[in-house]
């Protein structure tokens, strides 16, 4: 950890609600705390993944809590394109050019599209970055899809795991269904993953295609929006259900971000 000087900014990792890409927007008093907003509001700096989202969310943000600048006088810095398509989580891509207005006094945020930034978003450097130049790491309250997602599955909650994106590939996101399953009845560890939302409805029909009768499988979709939908059931289940409609379960679609679980 480097020294810094004593007037360095802080890092403020700042929540987005869950609806980057819904149809609808909750409001935003609805969701995210009156304090998280107010700490959003006055800062100037910001570090992002796409500045045009982010000036929409600052907006809203200066509905309820005026911010201390005008948008158009905001520094916005998006993350490299390479961040967005290899993410950053391994430790590849070095954040701290990216942290200078903070060693110059500057409080910075870090927002990802929706949710907690550097939790299954882009950020993680930018966090490590941070810790590493010796600046204090301020993470806001605000809503985390996966954690709400697990609380409202009635799955194992003490021990979970999140494992991203599964593999595009037929054969190779069955192999990998499988393997998280046998993780899952093993341990009994919780298993959770997301996907892309155009392809909700084909990882449904490989999840209940692949898995065995009796696990326990749970999506949440439009997490905080009016019309969320949380179900979990069993395999043997959701088979019966899929054979009556003829497709994925109610409230699932290829429209809107869901959080899927598997377990015991």
């Amino acid at each position: 950890m480097s020294q810094t000087p004593q007037q360095a900014g802080k890092l403020f990792l700042v929540p987005a609600p869950l609806d980057f890409g819904c149809h609808q927007e909750a409001p935003l008093s609805n969701v995210m705390p009156g304090g998280t907003l107010e700490a959003a509001a006055k800062i100037t700096h910001w570090i992002c993944e796409n500045a045009k989202t982010t000036r929409a969310y600052l907006k809203r943000i200066d509905a309820i809590s005026p911010l201390s600048l005008p948008i158009q006088s905001q520094t916005i810095v998006e993350l490299p394109r390479q961040v967005h398509k290899k993410g950053d989580h391994l430790g590849a891509f070095d954040a701290k050019p990216l942290l200078n207005a903070a060693l110059q006094g500057q409080d910075i945020g870090l927002i990802s599209e929706a949710g907690m930034p550097a939790v299954a978003d882009p950020g993680s450097s930018v966090v490590r970055a941070a810790h590493d130049l010796g600046l204090k790491v301020m993470p806001l309250v605000g809503p985390v899809s996966l954690l709400l997602a697990l609380a409202s599955s009635g799955l194992n909650g003490q021990n979970f795991a999140f494992v991203g994106y599964l593999p595009q590939e037929p054969q190779e996101r069955t192999r990998r269904i499988k393997e998280l399953e046998q993780l899952a009845l093993k341990t009994g560890q919780t298993q959770l993953f997301i996907e892309t939302p155009y392809r909700n409805l084909a990882l449904w029909g490989s999840l209940v295609q692949s898995l065995q009768t009796q696990t326990r499988l749970a999506f949440s979709s439009g997490i905080t929006l009016p019309d969320a939908a949380t179900q979990c059931a069993t395999v043997q289940q959701w088979r019966k259900i899929r054979s009556a409609n003829g497709d994925g379960p109610e409230g699932l679609s290829n429209q809107t971000p869901a959080v899927f679980a598997i377990g015991v």
